[in-house]
């Protein structure tokens, strides 16, 4: 089956094309995205659909033709239908069900948090990890259980990414924010405390952020200093409940996905812990950490070939801004695999 998947949850939108008769990421033909920036703030989310929709035909005929394939070919249309922000969503699916019509072939629509536990799994070989789901929205450490992919920790305020990037942005730094400060953080190695907030299985990082700010207003400290200090206390947090997960549910695979995962500091931590605990530590390719519409389509194409059930509608179909991962009915795992 060649399907097609459509990325545009948030600043990218991303085409990819797969062959699921291939194995492994063999089976990917094409991943091709155009991501939406700013010089200065933060993500405008109408600026992003705006990117969105300009874009859309080019990313489109530029995974098709790095697929070597024709749009005629195109056998199942995946989109991202959740979560994210309402406008970059609605681009994706009014495209993906145009396309879907257009050629009249199924259509599914992904839950995006679920495509990165997918493709995780596949560029890594792990089998049965716990995630650690670190990205500009999500904060999240997921395993699956029961048909289920579910949530024994998270975010109790912001995403991971997020923190970083409002930050950034309080000091002047365009969007987005996470490689500028991990370029900062390189650059020391002196040590500032700051608030560090782990409840149970929980995190929150407005109250570091808050005094971060307040800092840096206080032109006491270097903004590198600031910039290795934030890394050191935000990813020790996510890894203490991540390893504490592992221990609960006896499993010694972690794999870490979403856009920060692909920080240099906080895969060398993360990988001294899964090695203390005699286990092993993931990081997808690159490529595959940061958001991407390979994850859409291999997901989709997992899902429709366990069950067809999956298909949607392409006149009603709708997307879904605040699905939560664990609201998934997952039928294909254990079923199934591309």
């Amino acid at each position: 089956m060649l399907a097609l998947g459509i990325e545009s949850t948030a600043h990218t939108y991303g085409c990819s094309v797969i062959n699921s008769r291939k194995k492994g990421l063999k089976q990917i033909l094409s991943n091709e995205r155009d991501t939406y920036t700013t010089k200065k703030g933060g993500i405008i989310p109408m600026e992003a659909a705006e990117h969105h929709e300009a874009v859309k035909e080019k990313v489109l005929q530029a995974a098709l033709k790095k697929a070597k394939v024709n749009l005629e070919d195109i056998q199942l249309i995946a989109f991202s239908q959740a979560p994210g922000l309402p406008p970059s969503l609605r681009v994706g699916t009014e495209h993906a069900k145009k396309l879907a019509k257009q050629l009249k072939v199924p259509l599914v629509g992904v839950n995006h948090c679920i495509a990165h536990l997918e493709i995780g799994k596949l560029a890594s070989g792990a089998k049965d990890p716990v995630f650690l789901f670190i990205s500009g929205a999500n904060t999240q450490v997921i395993s699956y259980a029961a048909k289920r992919y579910r949530i024994f920790g998270e975010t109790l305020d912001m995403g991971l990414g997020n923190f970083i990037d409002s930050f950034a942005r309080s000091v002047g730094i365009g969007f987005p924010g996470g490689p500028k400060i991990s370029e900062l953080a390189e650059k020391s190695n002196k040590f500032i405390e700051l608030p560090y907030s782990v409840k149970g299985m929980d995190v929150a990082f407005s109250g570091m952020l808050t005094n971060l700010k307040q800092k840096y207003q206080g032109k006491k400290y270097k903004l590198a200093d600031l910039a290795f200090s934030l890394q050191e206390h935000a990813f020790a947090m996510v890894i203490e409940v991540a390893e504490r997960a592992m221990a609960y549910l006896k499993k010694k695979e972690l794999i870490a996905i979403g856009g920060v995962a692909a920080n240099k500091r906080f895969r060398k931590m993360a990988d001294i812990m899964c090695r203390e605990r005699k286990g092993k530590f993931y990081v997808p390719p690159r490529e595959f950490v940061t958001d991407n519409a390979a994850m859409i389509a291999y997901t989709g194409a997992l899902m429709y070939r366990a069950d067809k059930k999956y298909a949607l509608n392409a006149k009603t179909a709708d997307f879904k801004p605040y699905q939560r991962t664990d609201e998934v009915d997952v039928r294909w795992v254990g079923k199934t695999n591309l």
